[in-house]
């Protein structure tokens, strides 16, 4: 296998490996933000049912065991949206080793790097709509009505 070993290629072969390293850096924001959703999440569930344990077999607790129904389904939300981001990243990440390889050796990878760039921008596209479906249902749980009665 041949390596440029010319400044001027393996200059132009980290400018096109750095390019996504921009999306990378979005990834990782939008893992950070995600995780402490989950987190939330996570520490609302365990109030709830330390709520439920505690109470008599003869008290119905059904807002608890709906609203804890409500927190499984974003945390699975959350859990595929956090899964499609660090498949993002992979992929990202694999594009930027193809796009070097390709510009720095013999190579002709630019098609796979293409893909991988691809895959990793659909990944991303799907955990925003995982994000977006989870603030909705996060929201939808909120009663307003009850509280403009008490005031």
């Amino acid at each position: 296998m041949f390596f440029a070993t010319d400044l001027d290629t393996i200059t132009h072969g980290i400018q096109l490996a750095v390019a996504p390293v921009f999306l990378l850096t979005a990834v990782a924001g939008m893992i950070g933000s995600v995780a402490g959703r989950l987190a939330r999440i996570i520490d609302r569930a365990r109030v709830l049912e330390t709520r439920v344990d505690a109470s008599p077999d003869s008290a119905p607790m059904t807002t608890e065991l709906e609203e804890l129904r409500q927190l499984r389904k974003r945390g699975r939300l959350v859990n595929a949206c956090i899964a499609l981001l660090t498949f993002c990243a992979i992929l990202i990440g694999l594009t930027i080793m193809a796009l070097f390889l390709g510009e720095t050796t013999e190579l002709q990878i630019f098609r796979i790097a293409t893909v991988l760039f691809l895959s990793g921008v659909t990944c991303f596209l799907l955990a925003l709509l995982c994000f977006l479906t989870e603030t909705v249902i996060a929201t939808r749980v909120l009663k307003f009505g009850r509280a403009r009665k008490s005031l």
